[in-house]
């Protein structure tokens, strides 16, 4: 299991659909290219755990937070709006809000897929700064990678541009398919924490100082 500190933990707050797959890699990718470590309730199983508990607890093990709101639409077939995300986003704006001491200091990412969209069904937030990744897998590495630069902790710190972030997330994924044959897993069943530990493995032979050394020299 990976083992991560308060201050670099993100609890993702994300849809889990096939649909969203694409933006969900995506994102993992991006916040471990930045130095952060994603976290969500896919991790670990325990039949023994009730599902809120797990996330009042990765919450309370995670100083950042990233919530994609972008599902949050009737389903056609029971014609309801799902609110996990809406619900999960205000327990952590509660955290921030009421916590002890450092908890105070939580930051937050929103997303949603269209500019305003969430004025309709969740007003309560317009105040705050809310990104649209327009379901666009290159948005989604930028909003996260400029959220992450404009952390006041990362003054004076470099973070290379999305543009150079999302060229090295293409290489993972060409590389990708190899890798999984090499331990005999299939891409499209990978588990979150599969696919995090690929994430991690190749980060470690292709670390980002080194690759912006080579493309210097």
């Amino acid at each position: 299991m990976v083992r991560a500190s308060y201050d670099v933990s993100i609890f993702l707050n994300v849809p889990v659909d096939r649909e969203y797959q694409p933006v969900f890699d995506a994102l993992i990718f991006a916040v471990h290219d930045c130095g952060f470590v994603a976290r969500t309730t896919l991790e670990s199983e325990d039949a023994t755990e009730v599902r809120i508990q797990k996330l009042y607890q990765l919450i309370a093990e995670s100083k950042y937070g990233i919530h994609d709101i972008s599902r949050t639409a009737l389903d056609p077939k029971n014609k309801l709006p799902r609110f996990n995300m809406p619900l999960e986003l205000g327990i952590f704006l509660g955290a921030k809000r009421f916590g002890a001491p450092p908890h105070r200091n939580k930051r937050a990412l929103i997303l949603d897929r269209a500019p305003y969209r969430y004025q309709k069904f969740c007003s309560d937030i317009a105040g705050q700064d809310i990104q649209a990744h327009h379901n666009q897998i290159k948005e989604v590495i930028r909003c996260v990678r400029n959220w992450l630069h404009r952390n006041p902790e990362a003054t004076n710190q470099i973070l290379p541009s999305a543009d150079y972030i999302y060229k090295r997330y293409q290489l993972f994924r060409r590389q990708l398919p190899s890798l999984c044959k090499k331990t005999g897993l299939v891409i499209d069943d990978l588990q979150f924490i599969d696919y995090r530990a690929f994430v991690l493995a190749w980060l470690r032979t292709n670390p980002m100082w080194e690759a912006l050394k080579s493309d210097v020299q």
